[in-house]
Order: structure tokens, then sequence, then C-alpha cells
């Protein structure tokens, strides 16, 4: 029981200091070495350490591609437990007996929105290039898709043994699971889109919203 506090006590701690980070890389990136790097000269905060690191890796569409693989995979985990609470719900008559984890996982997708939602209007850094597609440059930080596939795929690992019997099968999803989101993290910098910066808030935010799923489902 003590052990288990504790653990709630790390795990409270963790989520903080992840959004305490997520804070002040904003205010940094509101406020230091701002300049009109950007397209349509749009002003990028840290803008050295965003220029080299852009600059070095320049504009790969294939990693690009499949970043954008992987976000479709997590909008199939989104669409699958939905369903899957949704046939709870028919079945059980009561919101109340719907699994817990699905229920966590609801209020989770729905936090991740939100914050996409709210970085698309209060404007932290714009893109370093504009999209095809897109008429101006867009809203770049946090990454939003760093964001959904890390936090998707992170808090996945923690349900999949409610679902799936075959420990076997669990240890693979699990691997799979840090691939997606290494390959992620690593090809959203590397195919140029994003701007350093955005990448590491993105996984802060994540860490952040893993930490707090981790805290809540456990206390369920």
């Amino acid at each position: 029981m003590e052990r288990s506090e504790n653990m709630r006590k790390t795990r409270s701690v963790f989520a903080l200091i992840n959004f305490a980070l997520f804070l002040i890389l904003i205010i940094l990136v509101k406020n230091v070495d701002v300049a009109a790097i950007g397209p349509e000269g749009t002003s990028i905060g840290l803008s050295h350490v965003n220029g080299i690191i852009h600059d070095f890796f320049g504009i790969n569409m294939g990693w690009y591609k499949l970043t954008e693989i992987f976000g479709v995979l997590a909008i199939l985990v989104v669409a699958v437990f939905a369903c899957l609470g949704v046939i709870q719900l028919i079945k059980r008559k009561s919101i109340v007996k719907v699994d817990k984890e699905i229920l966590c996982l609801g209020c989770l997708y729905a936090l991740v929105l939100v914050t996409y939602a709210f970085f698309e209007k209060v404007i932290v850094n714009y893109r370093p290039i504009i999209e095809a597609g897109a008429e101006h440059v867009e809203a770049s930080f946090p990454s939003s898709h760093t964001m959904l596939i890390v936090t998707i795929f992170g808090t996945l690992m923690y349900v999949l043994e409610k679902y799936i019997k075959n420990e076997k099968v669990v240890k693979f999803c699990k691997v799979a699971c840090l691939v997606i989101i290494a390959f992620t993290v690593v090809g959203r910098l590397v195919c140029g889109v994003h701007w350093f910066t955005d990448i590491l808030g993105g996984c802060l935010i994540s860490l952040c919203y893993i930490s707090l799923f981790s805290n809540v489902y456990n206390r369920l």
C-alpha cells in the first residue's frame, strides 16, 4: 500500500515537472532569440537553435509520409476504443458500467483534442514550411502529431493486458508502441515540417498527460 502511494506521488511529481518544463519552453520560445526566420517573415523563438537544426536535417518527405501513417494508426486506436465504449454502453445501459480503462482513455483523448484546439488559436510558433495545400504558414507549437502519437501509444501500453490475454502478444504490442513513438519523434524532426522546439513541446505535454492518465487509472 505504501509503495503504491509512493508511486502515485512520483507520477504526480513527474507530471508537474513536465508541465512546468512545457510552460517554461513556451516562455522561452516567445521571448528568447526571436527572429524572422520563418516563411512569410514569421518570427520564431530560439531562432538560432531551431534554425541550425532545421537546416541540418532539411526537408525529408519520406519521413513525413511514415509519420503520417503512424498518425492514422493512432486515430484507429481511438476509434477502436470509442466503438468498444459505445457497445458496452448500449449493452450495460450505464456509463458507470463501461470499463474504467475506456472512460479514462476517453477523457484523455478529449484533453488532447482541447490542447490541439487551444494552440491552433493561441499561436506560439509557426511552421518552418508552408505545407502543400495550405495558403499560408500554419501554427506549429507544440507538434500536434507528436503529442497525438506519443500520448495515444504511450497510454495504450497501460491497458493492453486488459484486452489481450496472450502475454507474448502484449509484449510485442508494447515494443511496437515504443518503436512507433521513437520513429515519430525522430521522424517529425527529420522531415522538416516542425522546429525542434515544437517536437520538444509535444513530448513534454505528452509525458505530462501519460503520467496523469497513469495516476488516475491506478487510483480507479
